[in-house]
């Protein structure tokens, strides 16, 4: 058992990639958890969280991400929106600001 560096620049992209995704899958399951508590408008920003998430969900994961987008959005009242990309680093400060936002 050694020490694991990351020290590529893919590596620490790769890394990154799967703290964010990590982060907002765990935040969007405690949502599911806690619909009640949820208000139209914390909806649509976990819509946009998972249409953020897109460009950067591999496989299974990604195709399901408009599906779930589109879902919360609905649930917040809204249409479809557009699915743009964000760079990790900032989706990584979204998903920061909307778990305190929540408190879920």
């Amino acid at each position: 058992m050694g020490v694991h560096r990351i020290s590529s620049e893919a590596a620490k992209y790769y890394a990154l990639r799967e703290k964010v995704i990590g982060s907002a899958i765990s935040l969007l399951g405690e949502a599911s958890l806690n619909l009640e508590k949820l208000s139209k408008e914390d909806f649509e920003k976990l819509g946009d969280l998972a249409a953020k998430l897109l460009p950067h969900c591999p496989g299974y994961a990604g195709k399901l991400m408009p599906i779930i987008a589109r879902l919360l959005w609905r649930l917040g009242g809204v249409k479809e929106k557009d699915f743009a990309f964000v760079e990790l680093s900032q989706l990584e400060t979204e998903i920061a600001k909307l778990k305190e936002e929540l408190k879920i």
